[in-house]
């Protein structure tokens, strides 16, 4: 058993720990709530954008953008856009990622396709670099309020290879917020863009383009891949922050429950001692 004195400097290193996960917690709780106000807000414009491309796509049949074509069933590269957090201590939220992210990679090269990663967030760019894969380009330190101005480049390595044909999908992986409480790891399809539904969209449209139709759905495009790729980071940040708040929670409580095992064997350890100290007077007392 170990010493009072060992114990008790246990007891502090545990305590002063339990104090920096509470603040942390804490810390992460004032976050949260902006984090969620900045992705619902932008929320209805990655609906809007996405209910316009729905419109277009049914419009104009006789011209259509790149990024909606398919290279063919032989896919040779696939590019992947992951987005990842720049801190740690956020519980298994990176980790769940990168194993689905992994997972689908293995099944892409099963199909006898290389891979190559755009990553967002530092967390991502160490992990990938660590087990060597391919890595196009990286941004790092968006902050707690990302600009969609600090994503525009790497964004644009992506298209112009999907342009290019140097990659024939591209996919989009990240953490979906659902509640406080649960955020999935998730990697959809960006490129060729899928086909997207919307109930107000009849069966056929028709347009007037100005200058023409190869530069407005350009520019349409490529802002609505933006958008999706900037809703997800903002989507990444508060699942951040909700799975930061209850890590470091439940090291709080895990820190209260060690504090309360090392106090009860302080005092048996106290007891023993004083207990062998009673005896050491019994005997000698004994003895005389």
């Amino acid at each position: 058993m170990a010493s009072g004195k060992e114990i008790t400097s246990q007891i502090k290193s545990v305590e002063n720990t339990k104090k920096v996960t509470s603040a942390l917690e804490m810390v992460s709780a004032s976050k949260i709530r902006k984090s969620q106000d900045l992705m619902n807000a932008t929320r209805p414009y990655a609906r809007m954008m996405r209910r316009i491309i729905s419109h277009l796509g049914k419009a104009n049949p006789e011209y259509r953008h790149p990024f909606t074509v398919s290279h063919g069933e032989k896919v040779k590269k696939v590019g992947y856009i992951v987005v990842s957090t720049d801190r740690g201590l956020c519980g298994g939220l990176n980790t769940n990622l990168f194993k689905q992210v992994l997972n689908h990679m293995g099944e892409t090269q099963a199909r006898g396709a290389e891979v190559s990663l755009v990553t967002l967030g530092k967390k991502a760019a160490a992990y990938f670099k660590s087990i060597k894969v391919d890595i196009a380009a990286s941004t790092t330190d968006l902050g707690e309020k990302p600009q969609i101005e600090d994503l525009i480049g790497s964004i644009k390595i992506v298209l112009d290879a999907y342009r290019e044909q140097e990659v024939d999908e591209v996919y989009l992986a990240y953490n979906d917020f659902i509640n406080t409480m649960a955020q999935k790891p998730t990697v959809e399809q960006l490129l060729p863009l899928p086909a997207t539904e919307d109930e107000g969209v009849a069966d056929v449209w028709d347009y007037l383009y100005e200058p023409d139709a190869e530069t407005l759905l350009d520019t349409v495009l490529v802002r609505y891949i933006e958008s999706l790729v900037y809703q997800a980071v903002l989507e990444n940040l508060a699942s951040e922050h909700a799975a930061r708040m209850i890590a470091m929670k439940n090291a709080t409580d895990n820190a209260s429950d060690l504090i309360d095992d090392l106090r009860l064997a302080y005092n048996k350890a106290r007891q023993a001692a004083i207990t062998q100290e009673i005896s050491e007077i019994v005997s000698g007392a004994a003895a005389v």
